[in-house]
């Protein structure tokens, strides 16, 4: 593991203004929404920030935020030309873009992700997350978490970059196996299972196999993050603990890490 105090240094100096710089992203995705009526609500570590921090959890440098599909096709659609200049839509299919997950990024600025292929000609700016949301069949939890973890780890697994060797031969056969198996099995369980309780990520960003009662996430409220107001679930205690049980438990110390490799607020000055 890297261990350099001076790049650790950096990162913390460098912290809050990129914050605030994504603090802007999300007001520009709520000022969209606002004008299109497009739902979404602040999700996993943004959310819990705003509960906890009344803004960004200290060592975060990211944010993230859910729309329901049909809102978040609408989202990438009307966003594409309401954008400014200096924000840019990153979606999965789009040249490069590594990820199953739809971005919205800042040119002025550079972030590194673990994972990041410099080789390819992607935007790499501050960021915030999209995460799009289906109706899940009446599973039980259990049920989602295994076959959640199977489909989503076999598909990132089959996406990533392989080198030509005897491991990513087998790995191709066995995870595309375990992948085929999980497909099947949660086609059934879509086709056979009423869609009217749980809530969740697509499939395929669905790691950790979660799932929220709809009756948590619907009708959207507002919460206060960073002195602003923004969307969220209807009852944010019930989806927190969802993903985090004891939410309110702040981690020890060494385990406040900021996510990026490295981070660097603005690239140019603004004229």
């Amino acid at each position: 593991m890297l261990n350099n105090p001076q790049l650790e240094q950096f990162k913390q100096r460098q912290l809050r203004a990129c914050q605030l710089k994504q603090l802007g992203i999300l007001e520009e995705i709520d000022r969209i929404c606002r004008k299109h009526d497009i739902g979404y609500w602040l999700d996993g570590g943004t959310l819990l920030g705003a509960v906890r921090h009344g803004g960004f959890i200290p060592w975060d440098d990211d944010i993230d935020i859910a729309m329901p599909l049909a809102d978040y096709r609408r989202f990438v659609e009307v966003a594409r030309g309401e954008l400014p200049d200096h924000l840019v839509l990153q979606c999965p299919g789009d040249g490069a873009m590594k990820e199953p997950i739809t971005k919205v990024r800042d040119r002025n600025s550079f972030y590194v992700e673990p994972g990041d292929d410099f080789s390819a000609d992607y935007e790499k700016g501050l960021f915030v997350d999209i995460f799009p949301f289906i109706a899940y069949p009446n599973v039980s939890r259990s049920f989602a978490r295994r076959f959640g973890l199977m489909y989503s780890k076999s598909y990132s697994i089959l996406h990533k970059p392989h080198r030509y060797s005897l491991r990513s031969f087998a790995e191709f056969f066995w995870f595309g196996a375990k992948h085929l198996v999980a497909r099947m099995v949660w086609a059934v369980a879509f086709a056979a299972r009423k869609k009217n309780t749980y809530i969740s990520n697509v499939l395929n960003n669905n790691g950790y196999g979660i799932v929220h009662r709809q009756d948590s996430v619907f009708p959207l409220s507002t919460i206060e993050f960073e002195g602003k107001p923004f969307s969220a679930p209807a009852n944010p205690d019930a989806y927190l603990s969802d993903l985090y049980k004891n939410y309110m438990e702040i981690p020890p110390e060494d385990k406040r890490k900021i996510h990026a490799i490295f981070i660097c607020a603005s690239l140019m000055k603004s004229e």
